[in-house]
């Protein structure tokens, strides 16, 4: 009797259910730590949006807001080079609030980023997250 060298088709769809079980586990995995990575995008711009305003008013004694013709969210960004209010293509930032003696900067997920939800950051540094939770709060995504 001949031996024949090679695979089965059993030892071939064992090796595809395999891969399909690794795959079905690292996709959200991977899905996941994206969108980590860009809610870290989000809360840098949003730290650089207080900083930015912290400057203006240590300067001006209050907090930029709109004038001229201007919206504070540009004021900033040719002054005290906060970042543009499309900070990447999945956030944009905006103020929700804009007094002389307060603001509250938010950052807006768009696209497939959209489902983790909005982050808030005001003049005293309180961080909130959509879900209404408020760092360092462990369930806050300011803390994830």
């Amino acid at each position: 009797m001949k031996q024949e060298k090679g695979i089965t088709l059993i030892e071939l769809l064992i090796v595809i259910v395999i891969v399909g079980i690794l795959a079905a586990v690292s996709v959200p995995l991977y899905t996941g730590y994206m969108q980590r990575a860009r809610r870290s995008d989000a809360k840098v711009a949003l730290e650089q949006v207080r900083a930015g305003q912290e400057m203006w008013r240590a300067e001006r004694g209050t907090y930029a807001v709109d004038a001229g013709g201007n919206t504070a969210e540009t004021i900033l960004l040719n002054t005290m080079g906060v970042p543009p209010t499309t900070i990447t293509i999945y956030y944009g930032w905006s103020f929700t609030n804009k007094t002389a003696t307060t603001f509250t900067a938010r950052a807006t997920p768009t696209g497939s980023q959209a489902p983790d939800g909005w982050l808030e950051i005001n003049q005293d540094g309180t961080k909130t997250d959509q879900a209404g939770f408020t760092f360092p709060d462990p369930s806050c995504k300011w803390s994830k």
